[in-house]
Parts: C-alpha cells; structure tokens; sequence
C-alpha cells in the first residue's frame, strides 16, 4: 500500500510539473526518466520506487534552482536593469509660485511655473566601480533663474532633453576612491558638507555655496576615508578643458582641498579653495562680493561646515547645519574688493506628524565684502535670505514641499527686499 500511494504521488507531482517541463526540459529529463523506466522492467518486475522517488527528488531540486535563479533574474529588471551592468532610476519635478520684489525681477510680483525630469543611468563593470550619466530636461519662469530666488531643482535647457552629468567613480583599495568624468560638479566629489536639505531656495545647498559654488565641467578627485572617520578629498573642475584654452590653462578652474572628520551623528570639515575667475559664488552673494576676483582673477576661500543629528528623529530637538565662508582676492586693485564672508544655519525636524516628513528652517548672510583694498568704490548692504518649509510623502514615490522665503537688502540696494511662496512636488521612478 506504501508503495502505491508513493507511485501515486510520484506520478501527481510529474503531471503538476508538465506545465513547467514543456519549458524546461533540460532541468526535468523526462526522456531519462523514461528510458530508465524501460530498463528496469527488462531487469525486473518489481518498481523500484527508491531510486525512482531519489531521481524525481533530484529533478525537483533542479528545477527549483533553476526556478530561483529566474525570480532573481527578473526582480533585477523590475528594479529597473536593462542589462546584467546598467540601471535606471528618476526623477519629475513641478513647481508653482510667486515672487514679490527684487531688484532683478523689477520689483513686482510674478507668478511662474518650472520643472525638471531626469533619468539616472548607474553601469557597474566590476561590481565596486560605477558609470555614472545623468539625462536631463527642464524649463522654469524667468524668477527661478535669478540668484536671490534661484530654486533648488531649476535646470533650465528649454525642454530639450541633454546629457546633464557624466563621471566615473572607481574604489582604490579600502580607504581611497578616485571620481573623474567630462560633466561633474565639485559637490559630487566631497566628502558630506551639510545634512540641511533645502526646501526651496538654491542659497541653502551645502551649507552655504559662497565657496563651494558648482559649475558642470570637466573635473577629476581622489577621496581617502578611513573607518574612524577620518577623511581627506581634493578635486578640480576646469571650465576651460574643453575648449581653445585648455586644460591647466589660463581660463576658468577650481581646485578644493577638503579635511573631514565624520562620525554617524556629527560632522566638522574645513576646505581650501584656490578659484580662477570663478563666479558661481553669485548664486549666494551681494552685487560686490559676487565680481570679486582680484587683478589676477585670482580668489582664495576657507569653507568651515558641521552637523548633528539627534538620537532620535520626532522631538523637538532638529538637526542643526552651520556653515561660514572666507573669500579673500588676490592682488586687488585699488577700491575693489579685497574680503568677503557668509554664514549659513539650518535647522530640521523629522518624522515630526508621520513618517518620513520634514520641516526645515534655515538663514543665510549672502557672502558680502567685508573689506576693500583702501576705500570701496560702492557700499555694500547687509543682506539675509531665509525659507521655511515643510516636505511630506502621501506615497513611497512621492513628495510635496509647500515652502515660504524672503530676504532683505538681497543684492545691490537696502530697498532690494524679496518674499515667495511656492509649491514643489516629485516624482521618482
């Protein structure tokens, strides 16, 4: 009786196999099976449902192996693969909002419109290295393309879909990393600067930009992080590799050297900046301290960042960013520029009303001149930018960031005074 009900369901788990078999002969090999059959009638009239049930067992195993191997393969797709090496993610962002004031925007309220969407493309050849190439389009009304009122996701390329970024990151050992790329960004090559994620304004990112101001171009860096926390980063961006002038030339570059010492709560890092005719400090910076550049076009900057995070997130104790800038010119001419200084604090609070939410709070001096080779050719204000915000997430994929910012004497002028409201909201895929 043991025998027949094993034969029984032997043959059971065969026929609720068929289905899988018809694709999958090589896994399940039914020929053998049957041919094994045949040779042991001639041998004997008795079954022997021993070495039958081990060789079904054995085929059973196969299969589920096989089976596994095919839901992993294609988790890897619904993830976003397109090859064993490249996947995809992405971004779509829309705003809406106004601006009240502002020397650079007539001084009138203008209500506008913008968006980005970007497609990130990550491609690893050996596992611990990655291509990295970012594809992206946007368009935005002209008050978002404005330094004072720059927001923090503009991309303006007039709907045309461009390569956006390009670099490549390989790991060196333990401890070293090594970034180069025709399309990379400072930032993307330090080592943390600030945990403060702004809610609307451009001013606000990396702890203050004054000195840490990005442009796209060809850049290279090496980072050395140790596991107690000690690191070390140097990069370059040079403007003008790609053109007439050359690499190393005469043109347009930023050379940052950036010491750090970062722990799972806390963050100090000191960074030097040596700047040729560099302006991308304009994004957080008066009229004055934005043109200073020397006679030499020469700028040198000191950029001082930290950061704590509490215990816990959902109390009334936020995360706190500060960060205070130096830019001295070198060899300034007599009345320009000669100094300049900003600072930034910014304060979050998560998980404050559900999870993952998020309300920020942050202040900014532009960086403005704080001395002139002899007496300055015009006076500089005392300018100070602020937003509030708070983000939270209706879904796992999406964002809404209600914000509100202002500021006073924000360029070139004690009357230069903004306030804007506006509404972001993302997608990611």
């Amino acid at each position: 009786m043991k025998l027949f009900q094993q034969m029984l369901v032997a043959g059971a788990s065969v026929s609720l196999l068929a289905p899988i078999a018809a694709q999958a002969s090589d896994v399940v090999n039914l020929e053998e099976m049957s041919s094994y059959s045949r040779s042991t009638k001639k041998k004997s009239s008795r079954f022997d449902s021993s070495t039958f049930t081990n060789k079904v067992s054995e085929d059973l195993a196969n299969l589920k192996g096989r089976v596994d191997g095919l839901e992993a393969k294609q988790n890897v797709f619904e993830a976003g693969s397109f090859t064993d090496t490249t996947t995809m993610d992405g971004k779509a962002i829309m705003w809406i909002g106004g601006v009240d004031g502002g020397d650079n925007l007539g001084g009138v309220e203008t209500i506008g419109t913008g968006y980005t969407y970007t497609m990130n493309l990550n491609t690893s050849f050996t596992g611990d290295d990655n291509l990295y190439v970012r594809l992206k389009a946007g368009e935005n009304a002209p008050q978002w393309k404005v330094k004072e009122t720059y927001h923090i996701d503009t991309k303006d390329t007039s709907d045309a879909f461009k390569l956006d970024k390009m670099w490549y990151t390989l790991p060196i050992g333990d401890n070293f990393t090594a970034i180069a790329g025709p399309r990379i960004e400072n930032y993307y090559m330090y080592i943390t600067p600030s945990i403060y994620k702004p809610g609307a304004l451009k001013s606000f990112k990396l702890g203050g930009n004054s000195n840490f101001g990005a442009s796209t171009d060809v850049g290279f860096g090496l980072k050395f992080e140790t596991e107690g926390g000690f690191g070390i980063a140097t990069n370059i961006v040079d403007k003008s590799a790609d053109s007439d002038t050359g690499l190393f030339a005469d043109g347009t570059s930023k050379w940052d050297t950036q010491i750090a010492y970062t722990k799972d709560r806390y963050h100090v890092s000191a960074t030097l900046s040596d700047a040729q005719n560099w302006t991308s400090q304009s994004y957080n910076a008066t009229a004055l301290g934005a043109g200073m550049k020397g006679s030499t076009g020469d700028t040198t900057g000191y950029a001082f960042r930290g950061y704590w995070m509490p215990e816990e997130s959902g109390t009334a104790v936020p995360e706190i960013s500060v960060g205070y800038d130096i830019k001295s010119a070198d060899e300034s001419a007599s009345g320009a520029a000669k100094e300049a200084s900003s600072y930034m604090v910014g304060l979050t609070w998560k998980d404050m009303f559900q999870a993952d939410d998020r309300i920020g709070l942050a202040f900014t001096q532009p960086l403005k001149v704080t001395e002139c080779n002899g007496t300055c050719t015009s006076t500089e204000v005392d300018p100070l930018v602020w937003e509030a915000y708070y983000s939270f997430k209706p879904n796992d994929s999406m964002e809404v960031r209600p914000a509100i910012f202002g500021g006073t004497d924000v360029e070139n002028s004690t009357e230069d005074d903004i306030f804007g409201a506006v509404l972001t909201t993302s997608f990611k895929f």
